[in-house]
C-alpha cells in the first residue's frame, strides 16, 4: 500500500452554497465524514491534498487519515465524489470512516503477467474477461493489484477466480467459477473469410457487364 497520508481539516458548523463557494475560493472543498459507528461530521479540507491522493497508484482505494480540528484523527477512504461538469475538478467528497478491524468491499485491478505457452500456437488468442475484482478486507490491507502468472496457460484453458491467490484476511466476493482470462484458437476461416470458389470479388462502383456490351 502507499504511504499514509494525513490531511488536516476544519469542522464546518454552517452549510449552504455561499459557504461552499467561499471554501473553494480558499482552495478547499466541503467533505462529509460518516460511518465507523459515529455521527456524520461536516468538514472542509484542501482540494490539492485530496486530489493528490486520487493521483496515487491506489487512487480511490487509498486509506488516509483526516485530522479534523476538535474531532481527532480518523482513518477514512473516498466513498463518493462530486465533479464540476465544466471544470472537471472535485467540488465535494464523501469520506467513509471505519473502525479498526472493520472490513469493507474494495475494487482491485487484475494484472496478467508472463507470456502464455498457448499463444505460441497459430491462431491462439488471449481474452481477458475481468480486469478488476471486488474483495472484502480491511482498507489498509487492500492490495494494489492481484497479479496472475499465465506463463503455463495452454490453448483451450482458462484462469478462474478460484485460481487467484490473495493474502490472509482478504476475501474475494466474485463466484469461484467466474472466468478471468482464456486462450482460444481462432480458425483461419474466421480470421480471413473466403469468397466462393470461382467467384470473382465484387468491385464497389463497377457496373456488371451485360450481353452485347
Amino acid at each position: 500500500m502507499a504511504d499514509k497520508f494525513i490531511i488536516k481539516a476544519e469542522k464546518r458548523d454552517t452549510l449552504g452554497k455561499n459557504v461552499s463557494r467561499r471554501l473553494r475560493v480558499a482552495g478547499k472543498i466541503p467533505v462529509v465524514v460518516y460511518g465507523g459507528g459515529s455521527e456524520s461530521v461536516a468538514a472542509a479540507a484542501s482540494l490539492a491534498e485530496l486530489a493528490a491522493i486520487l493521483r496515487t497508484d491506489t487512487g480511490v482505494n487509498t486509506v488516509f487519515s483526516l485530522d479534523i480540528e476538535g474531532e481527532g484523527i480518523n482513518d477514512v477512504i473516498f466513498q463518493d465524489r462530486q465533479i464540476h461538469a465544466v471544470h472537471g475538478r472535485m467540488i465535494h467528497a464523501d469520506l467513509r470512516r471505519f473502525a479498526k478491524g472493520e472490513k469493507i468491499e474494495m475494487t482491485v485491478p487484475i494484472h496478467l503477467t508472463g507470456h502464455a505457452e498457448g499463444l505460441k500456437e497459430e491462431g491462439a488468442v488471449l481474452t481477458q474477461m475481468m480486469r478488476e475484482i471486488k474483495v472484502l478486507c480491511e482498507p489498509a490491507n487492500t492490495p494494489d493489484s492481484i497479479d496472475v502468472d499465465i506463463t503455463d496457460l495452454a490453448a483451450g484453458e482458462s484462469i478462474h477466480v478460484s485460481d487467484l491467490k490473495v493474502g490472509a484476511g482478504i476475501e474475494i466476493s466474485d463466484a469461484p467459477e467466474t472466468v478471468i482470462a482464456t486462450i482460444v484458437n481462432v480458425s483461419e476461416d474466421v480470421l480471413e473469410p473466403q469468397t466462393e470458389e470461382g467467384a470473382a470479388p465484387e468491385v464497389v462502383g463497377e457496373t456488371p457487364a451485360t450481353d452485347g456490351e
